[in-house]
């Protein structure tokens, strides 16, 4: 079942079981959201976004056409997506389009801008603030403005700081929460 509180607007049926929208959101005709997500106030997702599975998307959140989205991301309140490069009123056409993808397990710090044509690897963490300019690697955390990356993170969220292994291929780092993560060399710069 979903929730869909009265004052937001839906104009999609492509809402998966088990998701909650609140208060004054808007999803347009067009957009996908999976199974057991949480939209909170003041969300406005465009025409033809793709929004996976339990994915956490705070308030005041705008997320327009382009953008891509996996499962179980966190995004921050008052989050810009972007999807032109080079935006003027005067000039609009589907073409301008550069599309973002939001890799599974990503999140995304509080009033962060993403700049449209970027890819936030699989569980990266982008730092609240922060001007994303560039793709993000998995498992990075990039923060700044321009965001620039400061180290890695692992599943749990915790910074990566043990190096248990470094070999030819990388550097295989160590949790507080017991998990390991292999960094892939060409990754680490």
């Amino acid at each position: 079942m979903i929730f869909k509180h009265p004052t937001a607007i839906v104009e999609s049926e492509a809402i998966g079981d088990g998701t909650q929208i609140w208060h004054f959101v808007h999803v347009r005709e067009g957009a996908k959201i999976g199974r057991d997500c949480n939209i909170g106030k003041g969300v406005y997702i465009d025409a033809d976004v793709e929004i996976g599975d339990n994915v956490k998307i705070q308030n005041f959140v705008s997320v327009y056409k382009g953008v891509m989205i996996e499962d179980d991301v966190f995004i921050g309140p008052a989050v810009t997506f972007t999807n032109d490069l080079y935006p003027r009123a005067f000039i609009w056409n589907e073409d301008k389009i550069s599309y973002t993808m939001v890799k599974k397990g990503a999140s995304i710090g509080a009033n962060s801008t993403v700049i449209s044509g970027v890819t936030i690897g699989e569980y990266a963490m982008v730092g609240a603030g922060s001007t994303v300019t560039k793709d993000v690697v998995p498992f990075g955390l990039v923060y700044g403005n321009p965001a620039k990356l400061k180290g890695f993170v692992c599943y749990c969220g915790n910074k990566l700081k043990t190096v248990v292994e470094e070999n030819e291929d990388g550097v295989v780092y160590g949790c507080a929460c017991g998990k390991t993560i292999e960094i892939e060399k060409e990754k680490l710069t």
